[in-house]
């Protein structure tokens, strides 16, 4: 199976090599300890304890898995060089929503850096795909879901911390 490229910034890939390192090197070591505990409990066949602890390290394992697989095929954006002429991953944009007469502000990021509660959105979400490439005065529709709509770009700069 071919792995897919998936950009971050530098800020998103630092964030995935801090929680594998945390996983590696410290989390690991808990569930053996977690594990070596429920032994002492009994029968193995009938220790919640046991099961529980085997579980969590299994999830453990498949999510080192996936941060090393994530972190070996990422594409970092420097965000220092991107071209605030146009939409870009690293970009704050902010646009104007006409039939909402409403300002709303934009980080685009890669697609495992999201946070919709901070405004942080993908640059594969509907609204990010579609201001990709975009300038300032610029008017996009947006496909999404259940609709389209357009925005008018307001303005487009670079972002200084998102996470």
């Amino acid at each position: 199976m071919a792995s897919r490229i998936v950009t971050y910034t530098q800020e998103g890939f630092n964030a995935l090599k801090e929680e594998l390192e945390y996983l590696k090197n410290t989390r690991r070591g808990e569930i053996v300890h977690d594990i070596e505990v429920a032994r002492g409990f009994g029968d193995l066949s009938e220790n919640a304890e046991y099961d529980e602890a085997r579980n969590e390290q299994a999830k453990v394992e498949a999510r080192i898995k996936e941060l090393d697989e994530l972190i070996r095929n990422a594409e970092i954006v420097d965000e220092t060089t991107v071209d605030t002429s146009a939409v870009s991953v690293g970009s704050t944009v902010s646009v104007r929503d006409p039939e909402a007469d409403e300002d709303v502000t934009f980080i685009i990021a890669g697609s495992n850096e999201v946070n919709p509660s901070e405004n942080v959105i993908s640059d594969m979400s509907p609204i990010g795909k579609a201001l990709l490439g975009h300038h300032a005065g610029d008017t996009v529709t947006v496909e999404a879901p259940r609709a389209s709509f357009k925005l008018k770009i307001i303005s487009v700069e670079r972002t200084k911390k998102h996470i």
